[in-house]
Formats: C-alpha cells, structure tokens, sequence
C-alpha cells in the first residue's frame, strides 16, 4: 500500500502520532504534500536547516528550534480541516527529556484538535514515553514499475533503452535502491554506455553494499565446469531455483545447508551457484553483525535480512555459520545472549521470509549447531559434502592442472585429499616450479590434522544428510561382504 493512503486513513482515524521509516526524505515529504493538497489539509514541515515552513502565511515562521516547531503546531489547528506537521529527523533530539514531554503533550492535544506530527526518520527510535502514543509506517522502496519510470525519465533516446529482455534484466539489478540511488545508476550506464545496462547497476549497487558493511556482495567469476564432484547437489539446486513457478511464493525455493570436513567444496559451489543461475551472490558474516553497543547486533541482523530480501532473486551466502552462532551452544554464558537474539531472529526470517532468497548455509562441526536450526522448511535440504572419492580427485586434478597451466605428468597418492588440497598442491608445483610429487611433500591432508573430527563428523552424517555426490541419503563408504565398518583414516600423515 503506499505511504499516501496509509497515512490518508491514519489522518482520517485521528491518529496524532505518526513515525515514517524512510531513507528518502524528499520524495516522502513531496508524496505527503501532495496528499495535503488533494484533501485540503493544512501541510507544515521542520527540519534544523530551514525552520519552519508552513502552507498559511500566519504560520510560516522561521523555527529553527525543534521545541518551537512542536509548540508552534497549536497554532496550526483549525477546525474545518486536518492538518500535517511533518518533522525530519526529529529521532536527534528525542535525548531531551523536555522535546519528549513537547511531542506527548500535542499528541494529545492534537487528538481534539486534529493536528497529526509525523516524524520523518531513516530509523525507527521511539523513547519509552512515546512508544503507546506513535504508530510507525514505511516507506517502501520503489518497484518495478516506479523504477522503470525512473529508467525511461532518464533514458529518453530510443537508441538508450534496451531491449524487453535486457530492460527486465537492468530492473531486477535496481530492485532495492532507492529512488536517488536508481537515478544515479542509470545515469551512470547512460555515460558510460549510452545506454542502459544491469552490470552498471551491479557495480553501483555492490557500491551500496559496502556503505552498510553488513552483506558482501561477491563478484568472482566460479561455474560449475570448476568444480568437480557434488552431481546430486547440483542437479537439485539447480532444479530447484529454475522451476517455472517459483513466481509463487509457496512455491520458491528455500535453500540448503552443507556439512562438510574444510576443503570439499562447500564455499566454491555457492559462489557458483549464484553464477550459473544468473543471481547475485550476497555474502553474510555472522561476525560482521556483532555490534558494540545494547541491541546493535539484532539491529544489524535485521538491516542485513532487509537488504537481503530486497536484492531478490539472490543467492544468500552464510559461510561458517557453526562458528558464527557458537554461542547459541554454550548457552549464551559469555555474551549476555546476543547470540541466541541473532539467531532468534535468523531462524524466524527463515521460516517466514517470502522473497525469493536461496540460502546457503556451510558448517564444519554439526554439534555446535542447535537441532532447530535444520527443520523441515528452513532449508529445502541438508547435504553432506564428503572427501571426493577417486573418479572425482581425478576431476578436479583436470581441473586445476589446466587452471595452473601445468603439463600432464604423475599424480602424487592422494587418498583422503580434499579438492582444496589438489588445489594447493597445483598451485605450488606452479609457483615453486617442481613437479607435483615433490609439490605434495608439502601437503597434509586435513583427513590427517583433523582425523578425530572429521570420523566424528562423517559418522553423524550417516543416515541423517543427504549424499551431494549421489542421489539418497548419505552413508559411510562400507566395504564389500564385510560387516558395516567406517572407512579407517591412517595415521601416518607422510602418506607421499
């Protein structure tokens, strides 16, 4: 619903209180005015710089103070009609315990007088006294349709626009901007390019992305002809996110979440996955989110589940998510339960959440996760990611043999290697110029380092994860007419 006619019937119900979160001022307060001016209200507004300004000459004082402006509105009140006073970034001196006392009293008031103050705020920051006295509106981000207005007001040549295809494409790369922001954007792709263009918007929008430095945006280049192995994994995901009704909201795709030993691929697909779809991959770490001050991390995860839910269709990346949420584990003991507030928070906008954001989830150690965490309807699935077998490290030996330019010669034994692994041991025959048995004198497996963790971790997997390399559920590699044994991890860590 817009602004105007949530406002409209709020004025009309004699509401007196009226917070309105919103990032464009200017086109709040025009869209406001305007409203005034279709009903014949009386329309006023305050901001620090410019005093107030009024619609009625009696009342066009020059208040630069804030207490003055609030006092002022009494003067405002008439009884034929309603009138508006809007107050930009008021949420500054809500500190003063006499402003505080100034706005409850003309809310009261301006219950019989009909006189509304509507404060114009980026942030929603009421103090306790006004909490029962406000109601709180947003002003939503432009659409689709507003965003393309925004692009032919700009792009006016014919030679300018883009075809119906590559039109949709720059609008989808614009959702979540503001309407300043947008006009920005196409006005850079216009010089540029002469035209308009998505990739343009992308750059402009990972631009905005670094201002709130709580979500990445990641910009490599990875495909899935990069990565070797995790057939079943692909092909679901895949699936999943190019069906063709996913326009429904029930029937859009919620993502997956990954178990894996470091080093198998986890972090390599979902930065892939965003490629291969044509999506924006966004990245979210949990640590970034922790703020200093009481109630500033729930702040930031909230903010960061917002821009999420407004770059959609994406991708939504949350790497280590086992390290990021330990503290939901150890009970909350060491940071007065921050943890469990962001989590709290992170497992509601899962379950409820109606964009078309595919999450994925990556964790190393499952114990340190709460059972909540993977239910039904969270996550579409949760694979696990084990060691690649043989076929597969030969994939992957192709792989970053032709990545690192290097010619075909003997492979080094490579049992329990990881892909990152066969990665490093590439990337040092590279750099130090040697061959690959002598590059792999230098690697040890984490299947070596972390045996324990890894047996640990694999065993919890049996039976309870989907396989990423095979279709079904996982199970622990068993060897044949012998009693169900797990594949025994050696010792000696100079298996080259």
């Amino acid at each position: 619903m817009p602004l105007s006619q949530q406002l409209a019937e709020y004025v009309r119900a004699c509401f007196a209180g009226v917070w309105i979160e919103s990032c464009e001022h200017e086109d709040a307060i025009l869209e406001i005015a305007q409203l005034c001016h279709q009903e014949g209200w009386q329309f006023a507004q305050w901001d620090v710089e410019q005093g107030l300004r009024a619609s009625r000459e009696q009342t066009a004082a020059s208040a630069t103070d804030p207490l003055s402006a609030i006092r002022a509105a009494n003067e405002m009140s008439d009884p034929e009609t309603a009138c508006v006073l809007v107050l930009a970034n008021m949420h500054r001196y809500l500190g003063s315990a006499e402003i505080v006392q100034a706005i409850a009293r003309q809310v009261h008031l301006g219950k019989q007088n009909r006189v509304a103050i509507v404060i114009l705020s980026p942030v929603v920051q009421l103090p306790p006294e006004l909490e029962k006295l406000f109601v709180v509106l947003q002003h939503e981000l432009p659409s689709q349709s507003q965003l393309e207005d925004i692009a032919r007001s700009i792009a006016t040549e014919d030679d300018e626009l883009p075809s119906s295809d590559e039109m949709a494409s720059v609008l989808e790369s614009a959702a979540g901007l503001t309407r300043y922001e947008a006009e920005n954007a196409f006005s850079l792709s216009l010089v540029r390019h002469g035209c308009l263009r998505a990739d343009v918007v992308w750059d402009l929008k990972a631009q905005t992305l670094r201002k709130s430095g709580l979500v990445g945006l990641h910009s490599g280049e990875e495909r899935f002809d990069q990565l070797g192995g995790l057939d079943n994994l692909k092909a679901f995901c895949l699936r999943a996110m190019r069906r063709q009704g996913s326009q429904d909201s029930k029937l859009r795709p919620r993502g997956v979440l990954l178990l894996s030993p470091p080093g198998c691929g986890k972090s390599q697909f979902a930065k892939a996955l965003g490629n291969e779809t044509g999506r924006p991959t966004l990245t979210l770490d949990i640590g970034r989110l922790m703020g200093s001050l009481v109630g500033q991390s729930e702040s930031n995860i909230r903010q960061a589940l917002q821009i999420a839910d407004a770059m959609a269709p994406c991708v939504l990346f949350c790497d280590e998510l086992d390290k990021g949420l330990s503290g939901v584990a150890s009970n909350s003991q060491g940071d007065s339960g921050v943890s469990s507030r962001l989590f709290a928070s992170f497992l509601t906008w899962l379950s409820d959440h109606e964009s078309d954001v595919f999450v994925i989830g990556t964790a190393n150690d499952v114990s340190r996760l709460p059972p909540e965490f993977a239910r039904a309807e969270r996550f579409d699935a949760t694979f696990f990611v084990d060691l690649p077998d043989a076929d597969h490290r030969q994939q992957i030996w192709q792989i970053y043999l032709q990545q690192f330019g290097l010619n075909e010669q003997p492979l080094p034994k490579d049992d329990l290697w990881t892909g990152a692994e066969v990665r490093a041991c590439c990337r040092l025959a590279a750099l130090l110029d040697v061959p690959l048995l002598q590059a792999a004198n230098n690697i040890v497996p984490v299947a070596i380092t972390a045996r324990e963790a890894v047996e640990r971790l694999r065993t919890w997997a049996d039976g309870r994860c989907l396989s990423a390399d095979n279709t079904g559920v996982y199970h622990v590699s068993k060897p044949a007419g012998k009693s169900p044994v797990r594949r025994k991890l050696p010792r000696d860590p100079s298996v080259n």
